[in-house]
């Protein structure tokens, strides 16, 4: 089942968004703003990667797609609690030249809508490097977000340590968001 948005379709990955995805994060400045360990990724090991999805229940991981410019980048909705009902988000839009258009956004509220009305997740949380202000004014100042704290010298980039932004969205805090942005009208 695909997941429409105003802007983005969220579907599965195929194997032939692999070499995308990973030149994706084989940029240095995409990997400069990204949270985990970042090193070259080879075509095997995408590949490989790619293989262990099939049998992962709890990792989803979406491929963003729009009309025009078809596979821009992968949102995920990672760490599933289905006993507690949360769960990790993150997006990542690899496709310089699409943002600042609103697909960010639209793929951040069409993931908190699929996760918070299919999959009846109460939670969703996330985290974001210091100086990714994009990421930041996106979860933060868009999409509703709150931010519950910060681990200090968290990542090392470019010679340098930056914290770690630890954000999250509540169902409740989602539908009010929702309802005074009207986000989901037909006319919005």
């Amino acid at each position: 089942m695909n997941v429409k948005g105003k802007k983005v379709t969220l579907r599965a990955l195929e194997r032939a968004d692999m070499e995308e995805l990973r030149s994706f994060y084989n940029d240095p400045e995409i990997a400069h703003l990204l949270g985990g360990w970042t090193i070259p990724i080879s075509s095997e090991q995408q590949n490989r990667w790619f293989d262990r999805l099939e049998f992962d229940n709890r990792n989803l991981r979406l491929a963003i797609e729009t009309e025009q410019d078809g596979f821009i980048g992968i949102s995920n909705i990672l760490n599933i609690d289905y006993r507690n009902r949360s769960a990790h988000h993150g997006i990542l839009i690899g496709k310089k030249n699409m943002r600042g258009h609103g697909y960010g956004r639209d793929t951040v509220m069409t993931t908190m809508k699929y996760a918070f009305e299919e999959l009846q997740l109460h939670r969703l949380e996330g985290d974001i490097l210091e100086h990714n202000i994009p990421s930041y004014n996106l979860f933060l100042g868009k999409c509703g977000w709150v931010e519950e704290g910060r681990k200090r010298d968290y990542a090392f980039r470019n010679n340098r340590y930056y914290e770690q932004i630890i954000v999250s969205i509540l169902k409740k805090e989602y539908e009010q968001l929702c309802l005074e942005l009207g986000y989901w009208n037909a006319d919005s």
